[in-house]
């Protein structure tokens, strides 16, 4: 049931871009690139992504179920792109939400789209000046309260779920604090829970040697997933 009221939400993304941000401009991007069409589609794992089809003349803006869940999570919503464009560039006055992030991710997409059509996206510079110029107009054009709105309204109609509170996000610097070298930890690993000891702490996540069951497996953990090993009674 989880897994399907992500599917719709992420179906719900899909309708949004089409209607709030690509039908508006659609005309346009024809005029620079005639035939040009917009496919959406939800995936089934964490990539989330806009490619464009030179032979088929199509862009394709994909949206992960794994993504839309993390993003939904306070602990797993921290790591993404999204949260920190959403805090350093202050839309949606600075507030991270699950709402605000999947709106904000459907137009982190679809200015990437906007990018490729105007020939700036190049090799090694993706997220460059001129993306972040299509962002923040999407932001300071209203274009992206309307597909917030649009993502809150339908969302409410067909009764699924998406948090429109703040999160209360940690400090990451506090969070490396509380972990050493060697410290043994547990985390969990999708529905598998994981026992290690931690090789290095780096800013954001810890490196960890698998122990029992994982041993011989190393892994890069965020810090917000680390709990304490406690020897089972």
């Amino acid at each position: 049931m989880q897994h399907q009221n992500h599917h719709q939400l992420g179906q719900l993304m899909c309708q949004a871009t089409r209607d709030i941000l690509w039908r508006p401009v659609c005309d346009s991007v024809r005029a620079t690139n005639p035939g040009a069409g917009l496919d959406c589609r939800v995936g089934s794992g964490n990539a989330t992504y806009h490619r464009f089809d030179p032979h088929s003349q199509q862009h394709r803006i994909t949206y992960g179920v794994r993504m839309i869940r993390a993003k939904q999570e306070q602990e797993t919503a921290q790591w993404w792109l999204s949260t920190r464009e959403i805090q350093s560039r202050g839309y949606f006055a600075g507030e991270v939400s699950a709402l605000n992030l999947l709106a904000h991710t459907c137009c982190h997409e679809f200015a990437h789209l906007l990018q490729h059509n105007a020939g700036h996206r190049h090799y090694r510079s993706v997220h460059n000046r001129h993306f972040y110029r299509i962002l923040d107009d999407l932001h300071q054009s209203g274009q992206a309260e309307t597909t917030r709105d649009y993502l809150a309204e339908r969302a409410e109609a067909g009764q699924l779920w998406l948090g429109q509170t703040p999160f209360t996000l940690p400090d990451p610097h506090s969070q490396a604090r509380q972990w050493q070298v060697g410290d043994e930890i547990t985390f969990q690993d999708r529905s598998t829970h994981r026992h290690g000891r931690i090789l290095r702490v780096n800013r954001k996540t810890c490196t960890v040697q698998g122990l029992g069951a994982s041993a011989g497996h190393r892994y890069r953990v965020p810090l917000a997933l680390l709990r304490h090993w406690q020897i089972p009674e």
